[in-house]
């Protein structure tokens, strides 16, 4: 099982705080039955250093004793916005690993909770360069916003226009807001999601992987 999204990188961003808490999430992470993990931190303030995230992530491939383990990123669109596409798209293809079974670059991006259903075309607009770019594009967590919450339209929209929807597995324990469970569900039995991934930044989200994977994979596109 491919974890395409976590935050399992020592010290970079809000998830592992050290190379020790880093190990304890990769042994979790094989309990859970992963079996390839890639590493996304967050690209928006006040995390994105890419040095040292390169950095952190030599240091997690030396101490894991061989797991497969990628480079990725979690793209705030905000972030994407300021950097820009023509700064963005060669740095992301030195190592932008396929998830989709296509051959293209996968781009993981990550739209802010409180966007009105109003602002979305400008999201829409984003993926479309993206996709002219050449990236398979996956919007993290959909379950987490406001907008999709009260109308799954947008989520199925963004599904038509080619992107492919990734749960965090955490949504079986009412997710990082307390209110994801409800929208993940209704959209996994309407068969939206392609992906479930941990989006671990503890070792208690492996758990909620395992379950999430047991109750609710076989619903995956």
């Amino acid at each position: 099982m491919l974890d395409m999204h976590c935050h399992i990188l020592p010290g970079v961003d809000d998830g592992a705080r050290d190379l020790s808490e880093s190990l304890a999430m990769l042994a979790a992470a094989k309990r859970a039955g992963v079996t390839e993990i890639v590493c996304t931190p967050h690209c928006r303030e006040p995390y994105f250093d890419f040095d040292a995230m390169m950095d952190a992530y030599d240091l997690l491939v030396a101490h894991a004793d061989g797991f497969p383990i990628r480079m990725g990123f979690e793209v705030a669109w905000r972030t994407l916005m300021s950097i820009g596409f023509d700064h963005w798209a060669p740095l992301l293809n030195l190592d932008a690993p396929s998830v989709s079974g296509t051959g293209k670059a996968t781009f993981l991006l990550e739209l802010s909770v409180g966007t009105p259903s109003s602002e979305y075309p400008l999201y829409y607009q984003t993926i479309f360069d993206l996709q002219g770019l050449g990236f398979d594009v996956v919007i993290a967590h959909p379950e987490r916003y406001a907008a999709i919450q009260h109308d799954e339209d947008i989520a199925r929209h963004l599904v038509e226009m080619g992107c492919k929807l990734q749960a965090s597995a955490d949504f079986v324990d009412g997710g990082r807001l307390g209110r994801e469970l409800r929208p993940a569900k209704r959209m996994l039995r309407d068969g939206l999601y392609s992906f479930i991934a941990s989006d671990a930044h503890r070792v208690e989200h492996y758990d909620a992987l395992a379950r999430a994977m047991a109750k609710y994979g076989h619903l995956l596109r």
